[in-house]
């Protein structure tokens, strides 16, 4: 039977299997239609770009400044609330906002309120992924936290492949507004669904138990921490700087290669709005969610005897991915293209299980959710808010001299950045044994 309170249970239980997994496929749904209204623009701003007359660069701007500017900052002080009150009420109201934003978009008449609207679902996104870090730190214990932020991370490629398919033949057969506005509207419906079915378990229950301090350990939830004290704790951890900076290059590639490959499909592949959603759509989908279970799989079972492994596996899955991505940028056949992307898109969202559950470990229970949006802080600011406007900015410069295959080569110069990930992790790995925190308090 499912606890009515699932953070009440002795030990700092949190109910059943089966209730824990219902939860993470609640945190699962809600952190699809976080990528899927971030990422859908990518697709969509080939017709936007011709409705409205936009330049490259400005699209990187709307999809990646406009968007990171509020996300980024406001994550901090939203995250700092969650360590205090309600975890579910924040995911809920953040779930609503951004989703009612993304409609916002979809009426859009300029590049001004279309940036506006990318404004506000940055906004509303603020408060959804560094709560949702905290929940699953205590719903599953240390030994199961890489595989399930891997099995929650699945929203990014599910929520970037979704939009990418829905969006594109949306688009295609009827109109980009009305993708923005049932998307939009679908999150909105979802948002009251999600706050009746998850409930807050007691914060560090679990770490508690496996501390062997008895009962649900230290009572985190009753524990509050001036924001200061936390942002000086992971200041002055050099292990939490390595793995947001090997992050935040990641992301730069990563975001920048979201948005902008499928206007490199459609100007130097040649394919269609349609083609373009479900040829780059499988690969999001395929590729992704085997890479990020692959990461957590492999660091649980790693990190049990080295707790390096968290940092280590990524930064072998980037030195892997590197030399595909740029055999797959100068390949031309379809096919041989989609077998050289998916495997490197997989292999560069295996970070996400085990760095995420690196970060929570670099501090107690009752300081995760700030921690979390901390890192978030330095990602996104740099990989969300430079990635989508770099390659942009790069394919504008370089058109007078590669013409329409300017995108080609503005991303295949931006693949550096992984080259710079894999380095970080590396460093990373040698730091965190010494700062893990396994314990509540």
């Amino acid at each position: 039977m499912i606890p009515s309170n699932p953070g009440t249970a002795a030990g700092g239980a949190t109910g059943t299997t089966r209730r824990r997994r219902l939860v993470l496929l609640m945190l699962l749904v809600a952190y699809t239609f976080n990528f899927l209204d971030r990422q859908i623009l990518g697709i969509l701003k080939e017709p936007i770009k011709a409705e409205l007359g936009l330049s490259d660069t400005q699209l990187g701007l709307m999809g990646g400044v406009a968007f990171a500017l509020l996300y980024s900052t406001l994550a901090v002080p939203i995250a700092w609330l969650a360590d205090r009150v309600s975890r579910t009420w924040i995911i809920t109201a953040a779930l609503a906002s951004w989703s009612a934003f993304t409609m916002l978009c979809g009426v859009a008449t300029g590049f001004w309120s279309l940036f506006l609207a990318r404004v506000g679902v940055g906004l509303g996104e603020a408060g959804g992924v560094a709560p949702a870090y905290s929940l699953i730190a205590d719903y599953f214990p240390r030994a199961q936290r890489a595989r399930a932020l891997a099995v929650y991370s699945w929203g990014v490629p599910l929520g970037s492949g979704a939009g990418i398919m829905f969006g594109g033949l949306m688009a295609a057969w009827v109109d980009w507004r009305w993708a923005l506005l049932l998307i939009g509207g679908a999150g909105v419906l979802f948002a009251p669904l999600f706050k009746w079915v998850v409930r807050d378990p007691v914060r560090g229950g679990l770490d508690g138990a496996e501390a062997g301090v008895g009962g649900a350990g230290p009572t985190a939830d009753a524990i509050t921490v001036p924001f200061r004290t936390v942002a000086t704790r992971v200041a002055n951890v050099p292990a939490f700087w390595m793995l947001a900076l090997g992050a935040a290059c990641s992301s730069i590639c990563g975001y920048g290669l979201g948005f902008w490959l499928p206007s490199y499909f459609m100007r130097s592949l040649g394919f269609t709005l349609s083609q373009t959603s479900v040829y780059y759509g499988s690969i999001q989908l395929l590729g992704g969610m085997a890479g990020i279970w692959l990461g957590g799989a492999i660091a649980d079972r790693l990190g049990a005897q080295d707790r390096g492994a968290y940092a280590r596996t990524p930064a072998v899955c980037y030195a892997v991915a590197l030399p595909l991505l740029l055999l797959a940028m100068h390949t031309t056949h379809p096919v041989l293209a989609w077998l050289l992307f998916v495997v490197p898109t997989g292999l560069n969202l295996a970070w996400m299980g085990p760095v995420m559950t690196a970060v929570q470990h670099l501090v107690p229970a009752h300081m995760r959710s700030t921690t979390s949006a901390l890192f978030l802080l330095v990602v996104n600011l740099l990989g969300l808010g430079m990635g989508l406007w770099i390659f942009g900015f790069l394919s504008d410069r370089l058109a007078p001299w590669y013409g329409a295959e300017s995108m080609r080569y503005a991303i295949t110069y931006g693949l550096g950045f992984y080259a710079a990930a894999a380095v970080l992790m590396l460093l990373a790995s040698r730091h965190l044994p010494a700062r893990w925190v396994d314990a509540a308090a």
